[in-house]
C-alpha cells in the first residue's frame, strides 16, 4: 500500500500545517467528531467547537515542526495507524519564548463516506 501510506503521511502532514499555519477549518476538515487525544494533559475527547476553542484561545501555539520516522499502518481497509518522531517547537500565545520537545506520536485515522478523519491522537515525550 505505498500510495495509501504516502497519502495518509500527507495527511497527517497537512494537519500540522494547518495547526502552524493557524488555518483552524482545514484542521476540522481532517478531524472526526467527536476525536480524542492523549497526550502529558490526560486523555481528552472534543467536538469540533472544543477543537475550535483549543486551537484559537490555548495557552500555546506551534512554530515548527519536522517529522522523522514516519510509518503508516493498515489494520483494514477503513483504519490507518499513522506512528512518527516529531520535533516540535512551541511558544506561549501571549509571549517570544520558545521551547522545543521531541515527542513520539501516533494518529488513527478511519474511512468515513470516502474520506479519511483522524478519530484519535497520542503523544508522548522523548525528551529526557
Amino acid at each position: 500500500m505505498p500510495n495509501a501510506s504516502k497519502h495518509l503521511i500527507e495527511l497527517e502532514t497537512r494537519f500540522w500545517q494547518s495547526i502552524l499555519d493557524q488555518q483552524t477549518d482545514v484542521a476540522l476538515e481532517l478531524l472526526d467528531e467527536p476525536a480524542l487525544m492523549v497526550s502529558a494533559h490526560g486523555p481528552m475527547k472534543f467536538d469540533h467547537a472544543g477543537y475550535r476553542k483549543m486551537a484559537e484561545h490555548g495557552s500555546m501555539i506551534l512554530k515548527s515542526f519536522e517529522f522523522s520516522d514516519m510509518e503508516a499502518h493498515f489494520p483494514d481497509d477503513t483504519t490507518a495507524i499513522v506512528t512518527y518522531r516529531v520535533r516540535q517547537r512551541l511558544a506561549r500565545r501571549d509571549d517570544n519564548g520558545t521551547t522545543t520537545q521531541e515527542m513520539a506520536d501516533t494518529s488513527t485515522w478511519i474511512r468515513k463516506g470516502g474520506q479519511w478523519k483522524c478519530v484519535m491522537h497520542t503523544e508522548t515525550s522523548m525528551d529526557r
